[in-house]
């Protein structure tokens, strides 16, 4: 029996086996044109469109795979309006801006990671010196600090007035009896510069509090078939402090395997971490699924873990987000979200674009 088609039928007893295991039905996903393509590629997730173009252009260049992808998830770290990734990202609940990423490069099959990193506004770059100078995976608060601060990387406040603005609203609607006051006990308005007057009533902020469980991945495929993957975020806006998700964790928030292909996440981490999500995707690839479709079995995967009342809606099915995105070794790749609104970017020989990942859910 050829390896394709032994594939096939793994991947047709997996599905029968998650099948089994959820006590559901599973409609084999569609099939998307990504899960057809062949050859190098770049993808990333929806808020990734110039990093996959980047990443692209770099390894035309002839740059190694995990150099091209922090250098185009960096154009985003950098980016001060967007609120989910490094410079500009929400902070924790004392107003810090912590940081968490991971790159792991396939031909080599090593991994760097940082987590809780704070006033180093590109800490993929981080992650990617600590997978190149040193013995370790992952490095944490104060020390992946120093380590990069060793290397000169600059030390620099990561909260804008914008992020800084959002936070404080947080704080003001926690509730009525405590010492912060509520938009509507005011008697000063506040205009988006910060700037306030004093009335006899203020009048309350309706705009919805800026809330992200955002991140950005990243994996690209080169013509020489190396592969490597990256994941980096500012994590879920005002944790506790020290919360790390699944972002900088090998196998949960990104993985890459170069005999086989890559996987990333974005959304609810902890959901992600505790089903080892992009491992679990890679593996099913490995067992002859397409990109779509491990994405898919990922998620299904994720909800039937998912027990607690407050994470389930009317339905019985959970009420978070989360993005799942594969790569596989000869260039197919897919994405698949929880709830529908998800979406992920590519770059290949047509140039970059957004595409509408598939939902589990409707």
């Amino acid at each position: 029996m050829n390896n394709i088609h032994r594939r096939h039928l793994l991947a047709a007893g997996s599905l029968a086996a998650l099948s089994a295991a959820t006590g559901k039905a599973l409609a084999s996903p569609r099939r998307e044109p990504g899960d057809d393509h062949r050859g190098p590629v770049s993808v990333a997730s929806g808020n990734g469109v110039k990093a996959v173009e980047r990443a692209w252009e770099l390894m035309n260049q002839g740059r190694d795979t995990a150099e091209a992808i922090v250098e185009g998830v960096r154009i985003v770290e950098e980016d001060p309006n967007d609120m989910s990734v490094g410079y500009g990202g929400l902070p924790n609940e004392r107003g810090v801006v912590q940081l968490d990423s991971s790159v792991m490069h396939g031909p080599t099959h090593k991994a760097g990671c940082v987590a809780c990193i704070e006033d180093i506004k590109t800490p993929a770059s981080v992650a990617l010196e600590v997978l190149r100078r040193t013995d370790h995976v992952m490095l944490v608060g104060q020390g992946a600090k120093e380590f990069a601060v060793a290397l000169g990387f600059k030390e620099e406040n990561l909260l804008t007035d914008r992020a800084r603005r959002a936070w404080l609203r947080w704080k003001a609607n926690h509730g009525p009896n405590d010492d912060w006051l509520n938009p509507e006990q005011m008697d000063w308005e506040f205009n988006q510069e910060g700037h306030g007057t004093h009335t006899a009533m203020a009048t309350p902020e309706t705009s919805p509090i800026p809330f992200t469980t955002g991140t950005i991945h990243c994996s690209a495929l080169n013509d020489k078939g190396e592969l490597s993957g990256c994941t980096t975020t500012s994590g879920l806006s005002y944790k506790i402090p020290g919360r790390v998700g699944d972002s900088p964790i090998i196998g949960a928030g990104m993985y890459a395997d170069n005999e086989i292909g890559s996987a990333g996440a974005t959304g609810r981490g902890e959901a992600v971490i505790q089903c080892c999500g992009s491992f679990l995707a890679v593996q099913f690839m490995d067992q002859g699924m397409s990109p779509t479709e491990a994405c898919t079995a990922v998620l299904k995967r994720i909800a039937d873990r998912t027990k607690q009342k407050r994470l389930l809606n009317e339905k019985g099915e959970p009420n978070f987000q989360v993005t799942m995105y594969a790569m596989r070794k000869d260039g197919a790749y897919g994405s698949a979200c929880m709830r529908p609104g998800g979406t992920f970017a590519v770059c290949n020989g047509e140039g970059p674009r957004r595409v509408n990942s598939v939902p589990l859910f409707g």
